[in-house]
């Protein structure tokens, strides 16, 4: 049964208890990560793309004090459209249940209410990792942890650009947490196809990652994630000059103005966006929906597999 802490729709409800294909969409990406009104035309179309794989979407997001696992029609509306909707990682989902807030989940939320809901993978656009500069900071994000705590599987673009992605996958090998490229032998670089790290173990299809991760219940806990690296298209993938240029010039302006901690995210997305006059947003939503697509696809296989 789901933890009694997770509200979970009536239909994901029936679909788990059915074996039937779910996947777990992060409420981020609507509330902080695209402009009103597309955000809500988004939050729809992924929800979408996972029906047409013959799977359930389960978008997670902290409405009122509940953590929710599936949102109806006024969920979706509400994450998108309300400017006072915080952004929540896993150590902050006690106090806003505890305080009645409400907010969207980031990875590492959505990780956790999947978890605890039973659902077994999950999609988003990238993960958090270890900053650049970690030596000096020691700032690492918390997806990191929680991935090597869950056992889910999440089909992610790679981690942001803006990282520092080799320190990133000896971070994910040191915690346990598996890493498949999918269809490559390399690293994706959230909005490139590739960050030019190799990767240990490339899947083929989603019936090859079903088999991994059935591998994974034969051998028992201790359970970690295992992250799916699935690269944007080529053809859909930002110009990877124009890429490094921007990003170059964002990060010598964010130590010009002191910017530091949790600003340093928003601030290189934001430079990043306003110097590839919005073409880096498109790289994130096309690899974005080839991620929830794939997990579809991906659930679907492993419900067959289990069944």
């Amino acid at each position: 049964m789901p933890n009694s802490a997770v509200e979970v729709s009536a239909e994901v409800r029936s679909a788990l208890a059915s074996g039937d294909p779910v996947v777990a969409l992060e409420s981020t990406i609507i509330a902080h990560g695209l402009p009103r009104p597309r955000n809500l035309a988004v939050a729809r179309e992924l929800e979408e793309l996972v029906r047409e794989q013959g799977a359930v979407p389960a978008t997670v997001a902290v409405l009122d004090g509940r953590l929710c696992v599936g949102l109806g029609k006024e969920g979706l509306e509400r994450i998108a459209g309300d400017p006072g909707i915080r952004k929540l990682g896993h150590r902050d989902l006690a106090p806003a249940l505890a305080a009645g807030v409400s907010g969207a989940t980031t990875v590492s939320g959505t990780a956790l209410a999947a978890e605890r809901a039973g659902i077994r993978v999950f999609a988003t656009g990238g993960l958090g990792g270890v900053h650049r500069g970690w030596t000096q900071t020691q700032d690492e994000s918390a997806d990191l942890g929680l991935l090597a705590r869950a056992g889910v599987t999440v089909v992610c673009a790679g981690v942001k650009s803006i990282l520092d992605v080799p320190a990133t996958l000896q971070r994910l090998e040191t915690l346990g947490v598996g890493v498949l490229g999918y269809g490559t032998g390399h690293f994706p670089g959230f909005y490139l196809s590739s960050s030019g790290e190799p990767v240990d173990w490339t899947v083929e299809s989603p019936e090859e990652i079903a088999s991994v991760m059935r591998a994974q219940d034969l051998l028992g806990p201790p359970c970690t994630s295992l992250v799916v690296a699935n690269p944007v298209p080529a053809a859909d993938q930002l110009d990877p000059a124009l890429h490094d240029r921007v990003l170059a010039l964002a990060l010598e302006e964010a130590e010009r103005e002191g910017v530091t901690g949790q600003a340093v995210t928003p601030f290189l997305l934001e430079r990043l966006t306003r110097g590839t006059d919005g073409a880096s947003l498109e790289a994130n939503l096309a690899a974005v929906r080839g991620n929830v697509t794939l997990a579809a696809r991906v659930a679907a296989a492993y419900a067959a597999v289990r069944a």
